[in-house]
């Protein structure tokens, strides 16, 4: 790939080293969403080495928000996740997860060190008088999972109030499906809202043998499967984009005994507001088919994440600083999937967007997300870091309304 001899290109190659380093640590040492104790630590120790930024610590648990002054100007806010996941690693590498059944199979090791590779390109460019503007490095715990009030970190993290001044917002994530040297950005909505739902159908049950004297939650759940997998295919609207799953179903305990209850578990997704109403709408309706089978139900629908609306002008501060910076890296264009992306929740009242940094290393099989070999081309690194450093230098500038030079 072509490297333009720009100081952001040439800085991001010179921490190269570095940025492996924090990597490989916090690869090494993964916690789980809400236990991010030790990686907070270390993170914090590593930006108080850098010796520039105001440092907020246990920010919506074990958040850090580190705030780099230079001058008066816009505020821009650059966000990693920490969390790792319940996953064991197969991975044979020495810096493989210690912690059994604990993984970063996400790329939040990746994440984090590059918004530490970031706050130490853009520090050195505040000590030397070449930033004008305010940068808040938010290091953000419990992307993947929820508190005991159904919360993640990001929601968690904006109750806090540090977040209310930040004009625009900037995130990346490492992408398996594209190589090293490739991003992918889409305008508009680009990951999914998310709202899971719990239905339990209770009857009377009864002796396997004599079904006539029992009602059977185990039947009547076959019409109510039968309607919820015909949602998409002839009530949705086909040039809209939804869809509903199953991901548990439990009932009964021995072959001769009907249960009184069957407990039905699924996720819905959506990438806009409409969707995602008529979505709940139509399962209550589904729903309803368990009364006349001689049963009652229990719907619990929980909202999570909304949509990734991704705006248009961070998305080309992004491309423009990817061209700048390596004339001929690929930018794919499209939707990242129907994934959700707790980020999202920065991104819904103030200006922001993520990118996909391609990280598969060509002539290996893709690593995928959420799984024990997950992967990535540490070459990526200094690409997604310098990317992330010019982007805030860019918008700045566009918040100022100063014209941004190619």
């Amino acid at each position: 790939m072509q490297i333009k001899h720009d100081p952001v290109t040439v800085n991001a190659e010179r921490i190269k080293a570095d940025l492996i380093r924090w990597r490989r640590h916090l690869h090494r040492h993964p916690e789980l969403s809400f236990q991010e104790k030790e990686t907070s630590a270390y993170v914090l120790r590593e930006l108080e080495a850098m010796g520039a930024f105001d440092i907020q610590t246990n920010v919506g648990g074990y958040g850090i928000v580190a705030t780099l002054s230079s001058g008066e100007g816009p505020v821009i806010g650059l966000r990693a996740d920490m969390d790792a996941l319940p996953i064991n690693e197969h991975n044979d590498v020495e810096y493989q997860s210690i912690h059994q059944g604990i993984m970063h199979a996400c790329g939040h090791d990746a994440h984090t060190a590059m918004l530490l590779g970031a706050a130490r390109l853009l520090g050195e460019d505040a000590k030397a008088g070449r930033l004008n503007g305010i940068i808040k490095f938010i290091f953000q715990p419990a992307e993947e999972d929820t508190n005991d009030a159904g919360l993640t970190g990001a929601p968690l993290m904006l109750q806090s109030g540090l977040l209310d001044d930040i004009d625009v917002f900037l995130a990346l994530h490492v992408c398996p499906w594209h190589m090293t040297g490739e991003i992918q950005v889409n305008d508009g909505p680009s990951m999914a809202n998310i709202d899971n739902f719990h239905m339990t159908i209770k009857a009377t049950g009864g002796h396997g043998g004599y079904p006539h004297l029992a009602t059977d939650p185990i039947w009547m759940s076959s019409y109510f499967l039968q309607g919820l997998y015909s949602l998409i295919s002839r009530k949705i609207d086909p040039l809209s984009v939804g869809t509903i799953s199953v991901g548990e179903i439990h009932g009964g305990e021995t072959a001769n005994v009907i249960p009184d209850e069957v407990t039905i578990t699924g996720t819905m997704r959506s990438y806009t507001q409409d969707m995602r109403l008529q979505l709940v709408r139509e399962l209550e309706q589904v729903a309803n088919v368990i009364l006349p089978l001689g049963g009652t139900y229990e719907l619990e629908i929980e909202t999570g994440e909304p949509a990734l609306d991704n705006d248009r002008r961070v998305n080309e501060a992004v491309r423009r600083a990817a061209r700048h910076l390596y004339p001929n890296l690929k930018i794919h264009e499209g939707p990242f999937g129907m994934g959700g992306e707790d980020f999202a929740h920065m991104i819904a009242e103030r200006p922001g967007a993520m990118f996909f940094l391609g990280c598969a290393k060509k002539g290996t099989p893709e690593r995928k997300l959420h799984t024990g070999d997950f992967q990535i081309d540490e070459n990526a690194l200094p690409i997604g870091t310098a990317i992330l450093t010019n982007s805030a230098h860019r918008l700045i500038q566009i918040e100022e309304g100063r014209k941004v030079d190619d």
